[in-house]
């Protein structure tokens, strides 16, 4: 095993500062991979996509690949109304590398940006991306989207939209599953103690917490069954559509087209959580 090497950075404080879009996501990407090889992915760069690669460089790192978690504009580029966010189609123009998804999501990815297939790497749950000797294994963590995806980088889960230190990800859109989120929800739920969850949202005072003290504080890691997760979001004994416990149910809230998933409070970052 490498050197693990991370850096988070959060959207229009650490780069597309000045843009509204980015300011209000409130995203929060990261580099990720082996600091000895001097390579790195990054993970969901949508807003300022060239800027990201630039700051990995700037650290002397050498960006060899991309980790798509879903296929929403804020996480890879697309139309939001009349506005275009470049993401992954713009960051193949400074950087010609591999992009890697979900199987199942991949033709949404290919719609929704642009990019071409021949770019993007279609991956299965437990596949493993190595960057020089450090693995990052991606986990199929459906409910949010079809074919959302976390990465598992020793200790550190970065959770994209599937978990959020208060709430998850909505569970109200075209291709969300409420039942789906809370399965994903518990295997995360599973991982030990002392993982440390990385979201892809900074919708909490803090950019990172400890699972152990998530399970307890997080409702949407509470609920003691899918029953009552159901019921929770509104939706009795139905499987799919519908506002989920992660939409405008127990576990998060609505607020202006944003993600959701607890209170969109301040705060800041450090460049890299304790690894």
């Amino acid at each position: 095993m490498g050197a693990l090497w991370l850096r988070q950075f959060l959207s229009g404080r650490d780069f597309a500062l000045g843009d509204p879009v980015a300011v209000e996501m409130r995203n929060q990407a990261y580099a990720i991979g082996d600091e000895a090889a001097r390579q790195a992915v990054l993970v969901d760069p949508a807003h300022g996509a060239g800027e990201l690669v630039e700051l990995v460089r700037a650290e002397g790192m050498e960006v060899v690949g991309v980790v798509a978690t879903h296929h929403h504009f804020d996480h890879v580029g697309g139309r939001i109304g009349g506005r275009r966010v470049g993401g992954i189609l713009e960051l193949l123009e400074v950087a010609d590398v591999p992009i890697h998804v979900q199987r199942v999501e991949l033709p949404r990815i290919a719609r929704s940006t642009g990019v071409s297939t021949s770019s993007l790497v279609a991956h299965d749950s437990g596949d493993v991306v190595a960057v020089g000797e450090v693995e990052l294994r991606l986990l199929h963590t459906p409910g949010h989207t079809a074919g959302s995806q976390c990465v598992l980088a020793g200790s550190m889960l970065l959770s994209g939209d599937t978990l959020f230190l208060d709430g998850c990800g909505r569970t109200d859109l075209d291709d969300s599953d409420p039942a789906e989120m809370y399965r994903s929800l518990r295997r995360l739920a599973e991982l030990p103690d002392e993982t440390v969850v990385l979201p892809g949202h900074r919708y909490s005072p803090e950019p990172s917490a400890v699972l152990s003290r998530l399970r307890s504080s997080n409702i949407a890691l509470r609920l003691p069954s899918e029953e009552a997760w159901l019921a929770a979001s509104g939706l009795g004994g139905r499987e799919s559509g519908g506002q989920g416990a992660g939409g405008q149910g127990a576990a998060g809230r609505e607020s202006g087209g944003r993600e959701f998933g607890g209170q969109g409070a301040g705060g800041r970052a450090d460049p890299a959580p304790p690894a």
